[in-house]
């Protein structure tokens, strides 16, 4: 019963943590129990790094549901293994269904996270920390939870919204989802605006919480708050709030490939990123490369012989040719092919987060979140969309395309400024997490599924990789207005009967 997760999920932790004495009650001397947690601002800090920990796993696997469901990227397909079919690979060929167990562990970690924030918040008021530090810590409790809520409400529309940890298995099967996506985005935004009151700056984390640089800070939240504007089409909010971030000392590196360098983390483009350290034990590795390498390129990509490679995300010809001529970010962020033992393989693959590593599948890479060449161009398609294309607008996309070598875009009509913009992004941000996010953003569902059936079509007429026989199914690459959300997990609803499922699942 592994995938029955929300209400039993909180359920069993509320009977761990609240049981009378007797039989079970008994004590751990290795653990502490949230009863006497939280009594400090070290422990309060050592829960919300553990958190952070939940971000990680949410990280490991966004790449199926925010980039291979898009037109940016495909698989290396196994003709061998057929396992992942039903699964992750339901995602490139729009086969989902409410059945699916990726779609399952997607609820299940974002409301395992949401469980441990709430718990953190609770505990937190409760507490008697210093009242100043109290509000620092529980402005980035509510962006953790606003974050959180801002992937979930895109994903699965008008969710269940929980609020504080549950205390009786009655409340759990009292959950149900709002009435309307707006109450969803209503809740996300006093959330974070909360943060941006509390929040320290990337200036004052660097010199006052030394040991906390990495996690958000205002800016973070202001770069959520304004894609969330970006995404109700609130645009003269989306202006005033990213503007905000223009003089909190972000720039663009000189260099696009120092942006994910791993000895220049969190660096002054850097926005907020996921943490990760590899090079050791310490079981807070990532391993991108592995999973986004072609199957059959054994150490020719990761250096080292022996490894399952996932052979994911890998960039589709679509996304390739989407490069204008001497773009200087494309060799960053793909190659066209590898080497193995003399022989070229045209097989391409992200190589954004390819990076030297002494420990086989323990790279030491982080996950850009937002960087500030994002912030720019948010920032450039709000202004375009609230009072239409200007100089002020032409600047911050150019500051983008000037980095990366390109000739300046002056003189645009609004529309085909919209267009510009969305094309930078694409290959600005390109496997980053950012594209099928941005095409919900900026198409009716109608409109996106026309858009997917026809990368559907030419990647079904031009596959990207070599599928070793393997036909497609007719129902692959068959995309409807429906899957511009996604179902609901039917083992969420067979748990709760009250949750009820999105149209057309």
């Amino acid at each position: 019963m592994k995938y029955i997760i929300t209400i039993t999920t909180l359920f069993v932790c509320f009977c761990l943590n609240s049981c009378k004495k007797g039989f079970l009650d008994k004590t751990d001397s290795t653990r502490i129990g949230t009863g006497v947690f939280y009594q400090d601002e070290a422990q309060v800090n050592r829960a919300i790094n553990g958190i952070y920990g939940q971000l990680q796993g949410i990280t490991n696997v966004n790449y199926i549901f925010k980039e291979m469901t898009s037109d940016n990227t495909t698989i290396d397909l196994n003709p061998s293994d057929r396992g992942g079919a039903a699964g992750w690979e339901a995602f490139e060929y729009s086969t989902v269904n409410s059945g699916n167990g990726e779609i399952t562990n997607l609820w299940v970690r974002y409301y395992a996270t949401v469980y441990n924030v709430n718990v953190a918040i609770e505990r937190l008021a409760a507490s008697a920390i210093d009242d100043a530090v109290k509000t620092r810590l529980n402005a980035e409790l509510k962006f953790l939870r606003g974050f959180l809520y801002f992937d979930l409400v895109r994903f699965f529309g008008n969710v269940v919204i929980v609020t504080k940890p549950v205390v009786t298995p009655a409340e759990a099967f009292e959950l149900v989802r709002t009435t309307s996506i707006e109450e969803v985005y209503s809740f996300i935004e006093t959330d974070l605006k909360e943060a941006i009151a509390g929040l320290p700056t990337k200036a004052d984390q660097a010199t006052q919480f030394k040991t906390q640089i990495g996690r958000a800070t205002k800016g973070t939240a202001l770069a959520t708050l304004g894609e969330m504007y970006l995404t109700l089409k609130k645009y003269p909010e989306a202006v005033s709030t990213l503007q905000q971030i223009l003089p909190l000392g972000y720039s663009l590196l000189p260099n696009y490939a120092d942006v994910f360098d791993i000895t220049k983390k969190n660096n002054a483009e850097s926005v907020f990123e996921i943490q990760y350290q590899g090079n050791n034990d310490l079981g807070e590795w990532s391993s991108f490369m592995y999973t986004f390498a072609p199957r059959t390129s054994s150490n020719a990509i990761v250096g080292f012989k022996g490894q399952g490679l996932g052979g994911r995300n890998i960039p589709t010809n679509n996304m390739i040719a989407a490069y204008e001529t001497g773009d200087l970010r494309k060799d960053v962020s793909l190659k066209t092919s590898f080497t193995l033992d003399g022989v070229t393989y045209a097989i391409p693959y992200v190589n954004k987060y390819n990076h030297p590593h002494t420990i086989a599948g323990r790279t030491n890479d982080n996950w850009p979140i937002y960087r500030y060449a994002d912030v720019l161009l948010m920032l450039a398609e709000a202004i375009n969309e609230a009072t239409g294309p200007s100089s002020e607008a032409e600047g911050y996309l150019n500051q983008v395309r000037t980095r990366a070598g390109l000739a300046a875009k002056t003189g645009l009509s609004k529309d085909d400024f919209r267009a510009a913009v969305l094309e930078e992004r694409r290959v600005e941000l390109a496997f980053e997490n950012h594209r099928w996010f941005d095409l919900k953003r900026t198409m009716t569902p109608e409109q996106l599924a026309t858009f997917m059936n026809a990368h559907g079509a030419e990647e079904k007429a031009h596959p990207t990789v070599n599928r070793g026989g393997v036909a497609f199914n007719q129902l692959d690459y068959v995309y409807e207005a429906k899957e511009a959300i996604l179902p609901i997990p039917a083992t969420e609803i067979l748990v709760n009967s009250k949750l009820t499922q999105n149209d057309g699942y």
